[in-house]
């Protein structure tokens, strides 16, 4: 099997490369009558990959452990969820599900219903970028990073998933993020070709819903990667600026930037050649993305490790970016208007857009920055969370602010409603008031606090004095989606600053007071499974006499790893939640608990789930102009 599937996609580089190929030869000539066999060629590239991956997926359903990838990220006790998802647990199976992502996607994209109302040489120069991408990702799959490498011989076990990915967070956040990376392949693709090729049609326009979803998808993956760490790490943590994680957010920026400027562009004819910099740009930075995780070249607790494909994918960046640039060279530069003044509606959305690019180049710059230090130092170090908390921080609130101002602006110049100013600025001041009287005192947490609460007043009051906007369902969808921002920036600036954190040795009957709950060490329970050993200190919390609820935070030792692991427990609230962590248990049978109390953490959780919801509301009729 593992020949065949070998055999399947080598067969698909080849086709990617002929058609790629095809298509550069009918530029070349003239020669227009070549699309057909093309897209032909495109369906056949997905249904060589698709095959390819179920083979790998009979692998890991069958427990074939004759499959190399199979044996590292799987065991007889695993269960088949995680068995399943195992598909993406490794460096190999992780880029098969991404270059999948990247076929698939791109077939339905080609079938969209305008996408044939493009130029013929629009269209040929599209399949020449798409193509040059999968041939990309394919030559990585049948070389330096291959999920079908044969064991012989056959293991009669395999070595089991890391105990850090035995969570629900692994079956939703890596596809995800995946997903959301390989959706800007073709509208970055296209960018490029309507460009260089001087296409009348608009292909931000074309590319709206396209991006948004997949902008949804990046953002469901990092938020639920936040979650993820935040209940299983057990540190009380969800965002330690690590490099991975960095990863994945600094295309979620500059995806972020790209919508706001896309909307000049469709409103005012305006940031034709930014908007196809700024859209390849975010293809070219989740390559990047890949490149920090799969290379080796920043350490990190979620990288993948060192697999030959960092020099390839440092070749394939820099070839890209001349690409880019060649094409903004000598494409022909559209008839384009001139922006109007800051105090505009567009002149917030483009400060806005320059914060998210300044937060991403921070970001960018912070986690090369052990690399960038070689320069000159023989023993470079990393940036610490200071660093970025103390830059980034206030761009973020920056952006929150913009955000609550932004629509009583006129589009062109000058404020469109004052109510709306007087309702958000009070709603500031009443909120920096509010929060501070609740304890919030961190001055950025407080003005962040206000701007986030003066937004969530804003978003109301504009549905309240333009009633004709809750007619329009995108809007709806828009300021849905804002709306969740607000709230995990709510949720930021309280769960930072304002967490309660305490490290506790108790002894079974004691209790410890945490804030104004306490803490009673019931017992100890053990238990063992086929899969791992595990101990759980039973927590009885109250307050003010009254039942709250029991915690049993664990820890697991796993079949296989010799380190163990933490379980944490959390009683929910909307206000502040309880943590903890069961770091040991002495012979004498005393536990060592770490315990936090983590203020509005919850809204940060329920702000991300509205930003994709809303996301979907935000789609409108596909249109060219």
């Amino acid at each position: 099997m593992q020949l065949f599937a070998n055999l399947l996609l080598l067969i698909a580089l080849l086709a990617a490369l002929g058609a790629g190929a095809y298509a550069c030869l009918a530029l070349l000539t003239g020669k227009r009558s070549v699309l057909d066999l093309i897209d032909k060629a495109n369906m056949a590239i997905a249904g060589l990959i698709t095959g390819s991956s179920v083979i790998l997926t009979i692998g890991l359903i069958n427990r074939d452990y004759s499959f190399k990838y199979i044996y590292e990220y799987v065991d007889n006790t695993l269960p088949i969820f995680y068995t399943l998802t195992a598909f993406w647990a490794g460096a190999d199976g992780s880029l098969l599900f991404w270059m999948l992502s990247i076929a698939i996607m791109g077939v339905i994209f080609s079938r969209l219903a305008l996408f044939k109302e493009f130029s013929e040489k629009t269209r040929l120069y599209y399949w020449l970028f798409y193509m040059a991408v999968q041939a990309f990702f394919l030559l990585l799959l049948t070389s330096w990073s291959n999920p079908f490498m044969e064991l012989v011989p056959t293991p009669a076990d395999g070595h089991g998933l890391n105990p850090l990915l035995r969570n629900p967070g692994m079956i939703f956040h890596p596809p995800l993020l995946f997903l959301g990376y390989a959706g800007f392949t073709s509208p970055a693709a296209l960018a490029l070709a309507a460009y260089i090729s001087g296409e009348l049609k608009s292909w931000v326009s074309f590319c709206r819903n396209w991006n948004i979803l997949s902008w949804i998808f990046l953002t469901a993956g990092i938020v639920l990667g936040c979650w993820w760490s935040y209940m299983e790490l057990g540190w009380g943590g969800y965002w330690a600026w690590d490099p991975v994680e960095n990863a994945s957010l600094i295309p979620w920026l500059s995806a972020s930037a790209f919508m706001h400027t896309a909307i000049i562009q469709i409103k005012r004819k305006a940031l034709h050649r930014t908007n196809v910099f700024l859209m390849s740009l975010t293809l070219l930075l989740c390559i990047f993305a890949t490149y920090l995780v799969r290379s080796g070249v920043v350490q990190s607790l979620h990288a993948y490790g060192e697999n030959g494909v960092g020099l390839p994918l440092l070749l394939f960046l820099m070839s890209n970016l001349a690409v880019i640039v060649f094409v903004l060279v000598v494409g022909p530069r559209p008839e384009s208007r001139t922006l109007s003044g800051l105090n505009s509606r567009q002149g917030m959305l483009v400060i806005a857009a320059w914060a998210f690019l300044g937060l991403g180049l921070v970001v960018g710059l912070g986690t090369m920055w052990p690399v960038i230090s070689k320069m000159w130092s023989a023993n470079p170090v990393g940036l610490d969370a200071r660093f970025y908390n103390r830059v980034c921080l206030p761009l973020f609130s920056l952006i929150i602010l913009i955000f609550t101002v932004c629509p009583w602006f006129n589009w062109k110049e000058g404020i469109f409603d004052k109510r709306g100013l007087f309702l958000v600025g009070g709603a500031f001041i009443g909120g920096g008031a509010i929060s501070y009287v609740c304890g919030l005192h961190n001055p950025l947490g407080l003005i962040t606090s206000a701007a986030a609460i003066a937004s969530l007043v804003g978003i109301i009051g504009v549905f309240a004095f333009i009633p004709q906007l809750r007619k329009v369902r995108s809007m709806i969808g828009v300021y849905g989606l804002h709306f969740g921002v607000a709230l995990v920036f709510l949720g930021v600036a309280w769960s930072g600053p304002n967490k309660v954190e305490h490290q506790y040795v108790v002894k079974q009957g004691e209790s410890v007071q945490l804030g104004t709950y306490s803490v009673t060490f019931k017992r100890i329970t053990e238990g063992q499974t086929p899969e791992m050993a595990h101990i759980a200190a039973i927590l009885e919390v109250t307050e003010n006499g009254k039942p709250v609820g029991l915690m049993a935070p664990e820890r697991r030792l796993y079949r296989n790893f010799d380190q163990p692991f933490a379980e944490v427990s959390v009683i929910p609230s909307l206000g502040s939640e309880i943590y903890a962590t069961l770091l040991s248990v002495d012979a004498e049978g005393n536990a060592t608990l770490k315990m936090s109390l983590n203020p509005l953490i919850n809204w940060l959780w329920i702000g991300g789930t509205l930003m994709c919801l809303f996301g979907f509301m935000a789609f409108r009729k596909p249109k060219l102009s």
